[in-house]
């Protein structure tokens, strides 16, 4: 492929993570709005955050088991379909849940429009998780000495399009209805699909080199399904009982649990295989990776709207442009320090910045610690993307993609819940530390009273007492100025969590130091190459089916076999 192709097929690539982003901050900034309007409690609003996020982890591992076979070309379709179809669903839940009227007739309309946002976003979601099943792979393909650099680049355009539409909605969108700034995910949308729909997509580095199809799925073996079926059955779970607000029947539950061993059982039985041992702790290490990155940058706007005196999505603004900067420049620093040796020191920058954010008073101090922890997080995600690629080439487009998807399952099933679980401790002491709960009588000995604190639980794995706003009322017997009162100080008193979320990174830079210390041994860290035309290894003999693979997708995308 000639040089041209590739430079309008990479910035294509570019453009769709950026149409990616503006999906995610669009929720971000408007989930607060939305639970107004349609009258959602706090599951219920989390649910409708997190059919934005989950199903992500379905179509990034589903199209990676098949995208060498459907091509990249088609991949790149279903993606720009899910990004229009949700910005004309998310444009008509506004027009018709903002025109109704009162009575019958406007609460169905209301309730029409819900639905219209709800299942838009399960839609934009797969979109989103479409696109990085077919970028990734295409860029550690083109770009397959310097995956590391270049996956780094690639990624730049998330934090890059969190500024562009952060800035679009705070600022020049500000005054507009919430549909218009849902559907101006269309414009990177249209702008990446006329770019790439005449581009010729090349053949991955696994076809390409004779790796069959089962030697693939073997890199991620047994233990990556296991975990991969853990956290989908969790995600069934809280999606049947509605985000925990409903009880799950015994059938219903083993229905779930039979869905997750199903997921085990075929992979086991279809590659028997394991998996590579190193590949199994990069997964494990990649949920508190995205716990750190994905899921603190959905809290963040939110806890610090309550702190500062401005809004909070500012913060998320400036360190995405931290991320998008720093980005560009990851290969030099990435060859100066190895991989891993960049991933721990952002590990250490990222310890730094979130235990000093969860402990700033003053604008000043609340940017330095974003600061640094903008230079933590920035090369986490494209990092370990490289790490992946370079020690897992056989594993292909499943590999690569797999481990993105584990990463934002983990985000959605346990990540974000377990953030907000955090916060209900501190909340809990600024309720009793506040005058209003004092003069209430609401605190008996320096705490808040027991009978205004309830027990609550995530999966019934994640257990933790929070203020309980039924009780709250009933105590002080309906008087609702001292109720929302003391929801204002539980709201403003949620910001030291973000120090306990450095248990994270902390845990990934012991894991990133062990890791160094594994490959010391054995000579350093080195990017393993696959030899173009011969997969090797003991199920070489698929490399019959990996060349008409290659055939067929050469002579559907244009690509050279």
């Amino acid at each position: 492929m000639d040089d041209r192709n590739n430079k309008i097929l990479f910035w294509g690539c570019f453009i769709a993570l950026v149409t990616t982003a503006f999906g995610f901050i669009a929720r971000v900034f408007l989930a607060g709005e939305w639970a107004e309007l349609y009258g959602l409690d706090e599951p219920q609003k989390g649910r409708l955050i997190g059919i934005g996020i989950w199903p992500f982890a379905v179509s990034i591992i589903g199209f990676s088991l098949f995208i060498d076979k459907i091509g990249y070309r088609f991949s790149m379709i279903f993606a720009f379909a899910g990004h229009i179809i949700w910005a004309i669903m998310g444009y008509l839940s506004w027009s018709i849940g903002t025109g109704a009227e009162a009575g019958a007739a406007g609460a169905a309309d209301r309730e029409l429009s819900y639905s219209l946002l709800y299942w838009g976003s399960l839609i934009l979601a797969l979109g989103n998780g479409t696109v990085e099943a077919f970028i990734n792979p295409v860029v550690a393909t083109l770009f397959n000495k310097d995956k590391v650099k270049w996956l780094n680049i690639l990624h730049a355009g998330w934090p890059g399009g969190l500024v562009l539409a952060g800035l679009s909605l705070l600022i020049f969108m500000g005054n507009l209805e919430w549909g218009y700034k849902v559907a101006l995910i269309a414009l990177p949308a249209i702008v990446y699909f006329l770019m790439l729909l005449p581009c010729k997509f090349p053949v991955s580095e696994r076809v390409a080199s004779g790796v069959s199809y089962k030697e693939m799925l073997s890199e991620f073996g047994i233990l990556g399904a296991a975990i991969v079926g853990f956290l989908v059955t969790l995600q069934l779970m809280d999606f049947a009982s509605l985000g925990n607000t409903r009880e799950l029947s015994g059938g219903e539950w083993w229905g779930f649990v039979a869905v997750g061993v199903a997921i085990v059982a075929g992979f086991g039985l279809y590659t028997q295989s394991m998996g590579r041992p190193l590949m199994f702790v990069l997964v494990l290490i990649m949920m508190p990776l995205a716990t750190t990155e994905i899921g603190t940058d959905g809290w963040i706007s939110d806890i610090m709207s309550d702190v500062v005196s401005f809004h909070g999505g500012w913060i998320l603004v400036y360190t995405s442009v931290i991320m998008a900067v720093l980005r560009f420049f990851a290969g030099p620093i990435s060859h100066k320090l190895s991989a891993l040796g960049l991933l721990a020191l952002s590990s250490i920058l990222a310890i730094i910045g979130l235990y000093t954010l969860g402990g700033a008073g003053t604008v000043a101090t609340i940017f330095i610690a974003a600061t640094i922890y903008a230079f933590g997080k920035t090369f986490f995600w494209p990092t370990m993307l490289g790490v992946v690629s370079e020690q897992m080439p056989k594993g292909g487009a499943l590999t690569l993609n797999a481990i993105s998807g584990i990463g934002m399952l983990a985000v959605g099933t346990l990540g974000t819940p377990f953030i907000g679980s955090l916060q209900a401790p501190y909340q809990i002491e600024a309720v009793a530390a506040s005058e209003v709960a004092q003069k209430a009588g609401l605190v008996k000995d320096g705490k808040l009273v027991e009978e205004a604190i309830s027990d609550a639980s995530v999966y019934e794995i994640i257990d933790y007492k929070k203020v309980d706003d039924a009780k709250v009322a009933a105590l002080v017997k309906g008087d609702q100025d001292t109720v929302d009162a003391i929801k204002g100080v539980a709201k403003k008193g949620r910001q030291p969590a973000l120090k306990d979320i450095v248990m994270f990174p902390a845990i990934m830079l012991i894991a990133y130091l062990l890791l160094m210390a594994h490959f010391k041994k054995s000579g350093g860290y080195k990017a393993v190459e696959l030899d173009d035309g011969g997969g090797g290894g003991d199920d070489a003999g698929g490399g019959d089916d990996a060349g008409e693979t290659a055939k067929a997708e050469a002579d559907d995308d244009g690509g050279e076999g």
